[in-house]
């Protein structure tokens, strides 16, 4: 995803993965809805109306690289909309470069899922994070995990899916900021 050539497509894709958000809620974001200060970010949410995940730190860093075109985190100057509009054909050539056949925008969703099991990320707070409904009592009316909770587990699965995929990403720098490399 990295060698896509667009910036905005290539942070799209890999936000999809990151947060397992519905391939829609990840277009409508808006800049309004980035939380830079507290590192949350608001999504609108077919289920409950709209719900906060976590802003973990490559995907601010994602986010600070884009342009401010307009309203859209996902800005398109081509379309009618401003909005970005799902990117099938850059998806298609990056999954075939990478050797995966039949790995649909939606599936980067059910990818995320099934990669915090090998976390063994409790699997209501994977549901919250992607905006499942509460499928147990417990988890309808006795488990509040506030974002700073979230923030905890969805930081290891962010670290956990970059280290697997080969990124060298220091969370600990501020997203966006320089810093300096020694050469050794």
């Amino acid at each position: 995803m990295q060698q896509i050539q667009n910036p905005i497509i290539a942070a799209y894709l890999q936000m999809m993965l990151l947060t397992g958000a519905r391939p829609g809620e990840v277009l409508a974001l808006r800049w309004e809805d980035v939380n830079t200060q507290w590192k949350g970010i608001s999504i609108r949410d077919k289920v409950e109306g709209t719900r906060e995940i976590p802003a973990t730190p490559y995907m601010l860093h994602l986010l600070a690289a884009l342009p401010r075109r307009n309203e859209w985190v996902f800005s398109s100057p081509t379309s009618a909309s401003g909005c970005l509009t799902e990117p099938n054909n850059p998806h298609t050539r990056a999954c075939k470069a990478a050797g995966l056949e039949g790995l649909t925008l939606h599936g980067l969703r059910r990818s995320f899922a099934s990669l915090t099991e090998w976390l063994e990320v409790p699997a209501g707070v994977v549901a919250q994070i992607q905006g499942h409904k509460p499928s147990a009592t417990a988890e309808k009316h006795y488990k509040v995990r506030p974002l700073e909770l979230l923030r905890v587990h969805h930081e290891r699965i962010e670290a956990w899916i970059l280290e697997q995929a080969g990124i060298v990403f220091e969370a600990k720098t501020a997203p966006g900021a320089l810093r300096v490399v020694s050469a050794t």
